[in-house]
């Protein structure tokens, strides 16, 4: 490609990835890299665009290896309770939205802080005086928990006499009447079944907006984790208007409770996708929850919560059915990508996988293992044998709310410390890519490599790191970001070599040369290109 001489793009100056080290220069052609280095400032000319960077640093655009666009993008369709730091303040917010929007026929936001109330646990009368006569439905930050009001209880059908559903948890008060929070999925859905839905106009914004938001932060693809029908016509209408500015590819719900019927629906979804035939736009994964989450106490673990003996969580799946379906999507084209907090669950996942490579074949599946909050020592060598990516949530490996007071308390101190055992898993042989749960955490990358080349929080507590041999050196937590996000996608990206995609992001300074590696969130994006193209953002 070094000898094409119709480049539509030459950058020259400070430039920089993990694998090619130092270059001067890059050509671009047809959406991708075409020369590098001399080659590259040879293509420079009259009708080239060309760009000096003297100031920042020029890297591949960041990816994003887990995150769910459109949940994040609606959350600014309702009250604004993610910015609220009490229980107060977001009882406040939500009358305070509801009587600006009198026209709403349910009140529904996005995303509490869980480590607001004791265990998480938020009482229905609480939002009952705020709004009595609507319903009013808001999703936790882990967008495993939903804390409602009574009128909607009562719309969903949720009285004192209704047992835990399937796959699902409906704490009580002491006095056994329903509580008002409902946990995982066989309770929230119960009155996800019956909230008014919101419009297709209003999750075409919300997908405008998310993808301005990662533009800005120098992303330009991301794996949406949790695509269920409704959001796939979100999808579907945004690339038939092209507008989708930046890539995406989905992950197609699995429901174990609609096994295997809806494996047709999933392949009849990837053949909408590919009819459309937009660019930007994919549909080759199919994303299975293993289980819960460890504030809930519904992550999957090989022994028991502390204080609750035996109690090892839940397993979404049964392991027997997890494994078919694996073996089934996998012998379908698709990648499996599983969301797996616990040990127990990480256990169950990585036999899914190991039983589908056994039935259909050695081949580079990579599939791929999400969050792997804890991993017993005996799996850890299977990641590497099996060829299964992890995809880690840097910011969660910190001494946060979240942290000391919802997961330290159910783990104990011993197996706290064992959390997100990054650097080891990489030592052994695991290939890595980073992403956010975004709007779960921020979407920022520069914020997670700071958190993951430091283990601590904003206020650079503990002064050392929590479990600081687990820090991850700059340059490997930039390659989870971008070369790793583009392994686990299939993509040639991630680099600055030629063949491979034109994404790249101007940073507003050079990340080496910071007083330390929390700083890394000092730096800000410039400029994002996709394809060669500089993409409008929202500054």
């Amino acid at each position: 490609m070094t000898d094409d001489p119709h480049a539509s793009l030459v950058i020259t100056g400070n430039l920089w990835c993990p694998s090619e080290g130092e270059l001067d220069a890059l050509a671009v052609t047809d959406g991708r890299i075409c020369a590098v280095g001399a080659d590259a400032l040879g293509l420079a000319g009259d009708g080239v665009e060309t760009v000096e960077v003297t100031d920042g640093l020029l890297v591949p655009a960041f990816g994003d290896g887990h995150a769910h666009p459109l949940f994040g993008g609606l959350e600014a369709e309702g009250p604004q309770v993610r910015a609220q730091d009490s229980v107060e303040a977001i009882v406040a917010e939500v009358r305070r939205w509801a009587q600006a929007h009198p026209e709403a026929a349910w009140v529904r936001g996005a995303s509490y802080d869980s480590s607001l109330s004791p265990e998480g646990l938020f009482d229905a009368r609480w939002l009952d005086a705020a709004v009595p006569d609507r319903p009013v439905a808001l999703r936790a930050w882990d967008y495993h928990t939903m804390w409602v009001n009574t009128r909607a209880l009562e719309l969903a059908g949720i009285t004192d006499d209704t047992p835990d559903p399937v796959l699902g948890e409906i704490p009580r008060r002491p006095d056994g009447s329903v509580l008002g929070t409902l946990r995982e999925w066989g309770a929230v859905d119960l009155v996800n079944a019956v909230a008014e839905p919101w419009s297709k106009e209003a999750g075409l914004r919300a997908l405008e907006r998310a993808a301005r938001a990662y533009a800005d932060l120098g992303i330009t693809w991301v794996q949406d984790a949790w695509v269920e029908p409704d959001t796939l016509e979100v999808y579907l209408e945004a690339a038939r208007a092209d507008r989708l500015p930046i890539r995406f590819n989905l992950g197609l719900y699995a429901d174990p409770r609609h096994w295997p019927d809806q494996l047709d629906d999933l392949l009849e979804a990837r053949r909408r996708v590919e009819q459309v035939g937009h660019p930007h736009l994919t549909a080759h994964t199919v994303k299975f929850f293993a289980d819960g989450v460890v504030e809930n106490a519904t992550a999957a673990v090989l022994s028991h919560y502390c204080g609750c003996p035996g109690d090892t969580g839940m397993l979404v799946w049964d392991p027997d059915l997890l494994a078919r379906a694996v073996t089934q999507v996998d012998a379908a084209g698709f990648q499996p990508h599983i969301h797996a907090i616990g040990d127990r669950a990480v256990r169950v996942a990585l036999d899914a996988v190991e039983t589908a490579a056994r039935a259909n074949g050695l081949r580079d599946r990579r599939a791929v293992l999400a969050h792997v909050q804890l991993i017993d020592e005996a799996d850890r060598a299977r990641l590497a044998r099996l060829g299964v990516m992890v995809n880690a949530e840097p910011l969660w490996a910190q001494l946060d709310s979240l942290m000391t007071v919802l997961n330290y308390p159910r783990l104990g101190d011993d197996r706290s410390a064992m959390q997100y055992p990054w650097a080891s898993l990489r030592a052994g042989g695991a290939e890595m890519s980073f992403g956010s749960d975004w709007p779960v955490s921020s979407a920022d990358p520069l914020e997670g490599m700071a958190v993951a080349c430091s283990r601590q929080t904003a206020d650079r507590e503990p002064a050392d790191g929590w479990t600081p041999h687990e820090r991850l050196p700059v340059d490997e937590a930039f390659r989870c970001y971008t070369a790793g996000v583009a392994r686990q996608g299939f993509r040639d990206a991630g680099r600055l070599a030629v063949g491979c995609e034109a994404d790249f992001a101007l940073l507003s300074a050079d990340p080496r040369g910071l007083a330390g590696p929390r700083d890394l969130d000092s730096v800000r994006v410039v400029a994002t290109w996709v394809g060669g193209r500089r993409t409008p953002t929202s500054s």
